[in-house]
């Protein structure tokens, strides 16, 4: 029978006082590692406060 493991990462919105919003290039590059470690990624969540979203958790399995 097939086992897996899970990790579950927080990517955090940047914020200024001009604006806010995600840096596509991180997300890209932490996927990325993910991807070499054999992770594959299975959900994405948003954390929300106040009606704007401040984080996403990116939950991975791999085989063990």
């Amino acid at each position: 029978m097939k086992t897996f493991e899970y990790k579950t990462i927080k990517i955090d919105a940047k914020f200024s006082w001009t604006k806010s919003g995600f840096e596509t290039d991180r997300i890209d590059e932490e996927l990325n590692i993910m991807g070499r470690e054999a992770w594959e990624l299975v959900a994405i969540e948003s954390t929300t406060s106040a009606g704007g979203t401040y984080a996403l958790l990116y939950t991975f399995k791999r085989e063990r």
